[in-house]
């Protein structure tokens, strides 16, 4: 058996979009008003700072901070073990080449307590560069605040988009914490998605 079939293409669905900061068009005032030795300052349309706030799924198995309200979507795989539910949280600041998205997938109760957690970390770790044909920039083993397995890896694709993406397997469930952005927006963002990722906290069933 292998993971691969059951691990989402969360990478390929999602992509940036390429938004570019609009210069605010100068008019001319008339002749009789300015001098002519004096030029008018031009106005340039400054990006909108996101509000982040902490955010909790439905289910409340999860917490963390994200810039506004995310957009929720559920899809669908089909396993050998049957259907399995993808929850998707996306949330994209207005003006800024920047995804957060929040994915996780629960797994058969008697799979999961079978599966070797390091198999299925790099089981999705594969599937992520295999699917959206990137190079791995970095990788590292984690654990969540509450000590469940996870991984770190950093990516790029051809088309220069950057993942960060953070994987944590916790009862039952995988969970995928990632920021995806340009190399020119990573550079001024890098700050930031590390307060996003280390804001993820999984919460235990009760």
């Amino acid at each position: 058996m292998t993971l691969k079939s059951l691990l989402p293409l969360i990478a390929v669905t999602f992509v940036c979009s390429g938004s570019v900061l609009v210069e605010a068009r100068q008019t001319k005032p008339p002749a009789a008003v300015v001098k002519p030795t004096v030029k008018p300052k031009p106005t340039v349309a400054q990006p909108v700072q996101p509000k982040w706030k902490l955010f909790t799924p439905p289910d409340g198995r999860f917490s963390i901070l994200m810039p506004g309200s995310p957009k929720r979507e559920t899809q669908f795989q089909k396993t050998y073990m049957g259907e399995i539910n993808l929850e998707i949280f996306v949330a994209q600041p207005p003006k800024q080449q920047v995804a957060y998205i929040v994915t996780y997938n629960d797994f058969p109760y008697s799979y999961g307590e079978m599966s070797d957690p390091q198999a299925v970390l790099n089981d999705a770790r594969d599937m992520a560069l295999k699917t959206t044909k990137s190079n791995l920039i970095s990788q590292r083993n984690i654990r969540s605040s509450n000590n469940h397995p996870g991984k770190e890896i950093e990516y790029i694709n051809s088309g220069g988009k950057i993942t960060k993406t953070r994987m944590y397997v916790a009862e039952g469930r995988l969970y995928q914490v990632m920021a995806i952005t340009t190399k020119k927006q990573q550079k001024t963002l890098a700050k930031t998605i590390t307060g996003y990722l280390n804001s993820f906290q999984i919460v235990l069933k009760k």
